[in-house]
């Protein structure tokens, strides 16, 4: 059993920062890649940012030179900075994470529940 729990989400204006954080736990042993992804009312979830065990890092076009993604391995920890907020970045924030579990060493993804990021104009 593995959990995701994001937090970091809330109400902010347009060209403001707020930082995502979600950090995995339960029976894990090894994550690879970890992401963010996101989903506005009426659209299908999109891919915002995923970086990997190695530390490469792939942005959307639409968030890139903006938003930041790092991760702490030794925490199983990854953030979203997200700097100069445009109302259409307006979405729910899902955390991914790839895990292979500790004690069956499967290996699948992993989703957070979400946290509402909303930027007002």
């Amino acid at each position: 059993q593995v959990q995701l729990v994001e937090s970091g989400g809330g109400l902010v204006q347009a060209g403001g920062s707020l930082r995502l954080s979600c950090g995995a736990s339960g029976n894990i042993f090894r994550i690879d890649a970890m992401g963010w992804y996101r989903q506005a009312p009426g659209k299908a979830r999109e891919l915002v940012a995923t970086i990997g065990s190695g530390g490469s890092t792939n942005y959307a076009d639409s968030v890139k030179g903006r938003f930041t993604i790092s991760r702490d391995s030794a925490k199983n920890t990854v953030y979203l900075q997200m700097n100069s907020l445009k109302p259409e970045d307006t979405a729910v924030y899902y955390c991914n994470a790839d895990v292979t579990n500790r004690y069956s060493y499967m290996r699948r993804d992993y989703w957070g529940q979400g946290t509402q990021v909303t930027v007002s104009s």
